[in-house]
């Protein structure tokens, strides 16, 4: 990241909330890469609220900011880009005019823990992790699908720290990673409620599970953060593919780009975007479908 977007010390935008990663000397807290349909990549600063932008030739601004903690986000078809804030909950930002405003604040009787990431399918519904503080201690993480025409559905509610997921190419199947330091899979059905939930894979040392991605083959690939590891795991959960960070070992999220859309841009928390090209490409998005 460039020097001048530095926000070690105090900072007007940033919430209170935030206090705890500033006071540690964090600079930036990279999240949430998306793509535009031009080929932006848009990321999130965590605890500073701010969106940047960063175009084909490597060149990054400022795009938005705001009192919030913006986590995972994904470009809608439509050209918005839908952010999990775990202080906020469901939120958009118009790429128009910049602005972020509230979409899904609350579901009735209860506030989310805190949402952190979030994927669309193919017909418009939005699924989304609502993770907080939990994890082994408090496996209360939940799992939400919003539907295009409105209609909230808790689909998980017993996850250790839910945090990225994604869909199997044909959407009939959720995987999930958890603070357990496993993927969790969950089958899907339309005229049915969802079935019962399973472990995919599981990962071996001190990270757990963060961004999420899935390639045109149906390989689940996944962050490790903590570990500084990208893992490809194929259809039946099985490793074929460990990418060692070449930075820091917190590493956040995943995002495919490029031309033929195998560049994974991988990013480091710290402040920096790596790329690694890879031999299959990424499944598109639902604003690239």
């Amino acid at each position: 990241m460039p020097e001048k977007y530095s926000k070690t010390g105090s900072h007007p935008g940033k919430t209170t909330q935030n206090y705890a990663r500033v006071a540690v000397g964090v600079d930036f807290y990279l999240e949430g890469p998306t793509f535009d349909t031009e080929g932006n990549l848009f990321f999130v600063d965590v605890p500073f609220g701010r969106i940047f932008r960063m175009t084909p030739k490597g060149e990054i601004d400022l795009f938005a900011q705001y009192e919030g903690e913006p986590n995972g986000m994904k470009t809608h078809k439509d050209g918005r880009m839908f952010i999990a804030d775990y202080h906020n909950g469901i939120m958009v930002l118009d790429p128009k005019t910049a602005d972020v405003t509230p979409f899904l604040d609350f579901k009735p009787a209860e506030n989310f823990k805190g949402p952190n990431d979030l994927v669309f399918a193919s017909n418009g519904d939005l699924y989304f992790t609502d993770q907080g503080k939990t994890g082994l201690h408090d496996p209360s993480g939940r799992v939400y699908r919003y539907t295009a025409d409105g209609n909230l559905q808790a689909l998980i509610e017993t996850l250790p720290g839910p945090n990225g997921l994604v869909l199997s190419p044909n959407e009939k199947t959720l995987y999930v990673g958890s603070r357990s330091n496993t993927i969790w899979w969950q089958p899907l059905h339309d005229t049915r409620p969802p079935s019962r939930v399973a472990t995919f894979s599981i990962m071996p040392g001190f990270g757990t599970p963060d961004g999420m991605a899935m390639d045109v083959d149906g390989s689940v690939v996944c962050v490790q953060t903590n570990m500084g590891v990208v893992w490809v795991f194929n259809r039946i959960g099985l490793p074929i593919y460990r990418i060692e960070t070449c930075s820091s070992d917190k590493l956040t999220n995943i995002a495919y780009g490029g031309p033929d859309n195998k560049t994974m841009y991988i990013l480091d928390g710290h402040g920096k975007i790596l790329i690694a090209q890879m031999p299959v490409a990424g499944q598109p998005m639902y604003s690239h479908m």
